[in-house]
């Protein structure tokens, strides 16, 4: 499926076959910065503060196309990781004027998410492009108890305020205890996952931002 600005409707996920697909680790390709350092270099931030450590990191991003920076608690990043490693998969919708259609989330080991259309992954996972990608560092969890997001747009049919977006909720659904339940569902027990009702959700996420 080719993706643009003007992609509009696609159906909410059959639940049946949404349990019937089977969600494994697959070799997708990863394009953007895999280090901190190749980001952020140490000497920038040596004897910095957490606050100049985030004026930074948010100041580089906001002159970046197509890239998005994000900080957050350091123990909220590290949290993110160590849940994803064991709960790899979620659906994240992107709404539109006239509907939604569905991204999965694929975590790669040590701390990247990547994100493609949902029926591309269904057709085959091992052909399905990273339509955008989500990288969490915990490096200055101890120096600074802080972590850093990065979010990558890779195909340009997603704006940048629609990444945005998706990267805030992909991130809260790892932080927030209550959230987490619908991940935790989503790769353990397919069967109670509740589709129609995590969109919903996510509908009213997506509304209030």
């Amino acid at each position: 499926m080719i993706i643009s600005s003007s992609t509009r409707i696609f159906a909410s996920p059959n639940r049946r076959l949404l349990c019937q697909t089977k969600f494994a680790l697959s070799t997708l390709s990863f394009a953007s910065p895999k280090t901190l350092d190749e980001i952020l270099k140490t000497d920038m931030i040596t004897g910095k503060t957490a606050d100049e450590v985030s004026s930074l990191w948010m100041g580089y991003h906001a002159d970046k196309e197509d890239t998005i920076g994000i900080c957050c608690k350091g123990s909220e990043a590290k949290l993110v990781i160590e849940r994803a490693a064991g709960h790899e998969f979620i659906i994240q919708p992107i709404f539109r004027e006239d509907g939604f259609f569905n991204l999965v989330s694929q975590f790669q080991n040590p701390r990247y998410f990547l994100l493609c259309l949902l029926e591309d992954y269904q057709q085959n996972p091992s052909n399905a492009n990273p339509l955008l990608t989500m990288s969490v560092f915990d490096d200055l969890h101890d120096s600074h108890g802080l972590g850093l997001v990065r979010g990558d747009v890779i195909n340009k049919g997603i704006s940048t305020e629609e990444a945005n977006k998706v990267i805030q909720n992909l991130f809260e659904g790892y932080v927030n205890d209550d959230e987490f339940e619908s991940v935790r569902s989503f790769n353990k027990q397919p069967e109670k996952f509740d589709v129609d009702d995590y969109i919903s959700c996510q509908s009213q996420k997506w509304k209030a931002r």
